[in-house]
C-alpha cells in the first residue's frame, strides 16, 4: 500500500512514522508513505496556498490550485483508489472503514488547514471525506 499525504506541515507529520508500529510497517514494506508540502506546488513567490473566501465569511482556506497541481503530479504516476479529505464533517473513521481502506493500494490524503479547503476541491478532486472524530488538533 502507498499513501501520500498532502499537507501545509509535513514536518508535524514525520514523527508518528518514525516510531512504533508505523515505522515497524514501513521497515517491513507493508506501506509506503509519502509526505508532499503543499507550498511547493504553488506558482507565486510567496509559496501562498490559502485565499479568502470567495463566497465571503471568517477564515482562510487552501486554494485550488496547488492542490489540483500536486494531485495531477502524483496521479500522472500511479492510479489512486481514494482521495480523501480530512475534514471534522466527514464520515468518521471507524474499525470497518480502516479495514476497507486497508484494502486499497494507493491513497492519497489531503490534510485540512486554516478553515478548510476551496469548496472546488470537495466538488472535484475528492473521493472520500473522513473525520477523525470531535477533536481539535493543533
Amino acid at each position: 500500500m502507498r499513501i501520500d499525504i498532502i499537507t501545509v506541515l509535513p514536518e508535524l507529520l514525520r514523527s508518528p512514522f518514525e516510531a512504533s508500529i508505523l515505522k515497524r510497517a514501513i521497515e517491513k514494506e507493508l506501506v509506503e508513505v509519502h509526505l508532499h508540502n503543499l507550498r511547493d506546488y504553488t506558482s507565486n513567490r510567496y509559496n501562498q496556498v490559502d485565499d479568502y473566501q470567495f463566497g465571503g465569511g471568517a477564515g482562510m482556506v487552501l486554494m485550488i490550485e496547488p492542490i489540483d497541481k500536486c494531485i495531477d503530479t502524483l496521479m500522472a504516476e500511479r492510479r489512486y483508489d481514494e482521495l480523501i479529505y480530512m475534514t471534522p464533517d466527514g464520515e468518521t473513521l471507524n474499525q470497518k472503514m480502516a479495514n476497507q481502506l486497508s484494502l486499497k493500494e494507493n491513497l492519497i490524503i489531503l490534510c485540512g488547514h486554516y478553515k478548510g479547503v476551496d469548496q472546488r476541491v470537495r466538488d472535484q478532486l475528492i473521493t472520500k471525506e473522513i473525520s477523525i472524530g470531535d477533536y481539535v488538533l493543533s
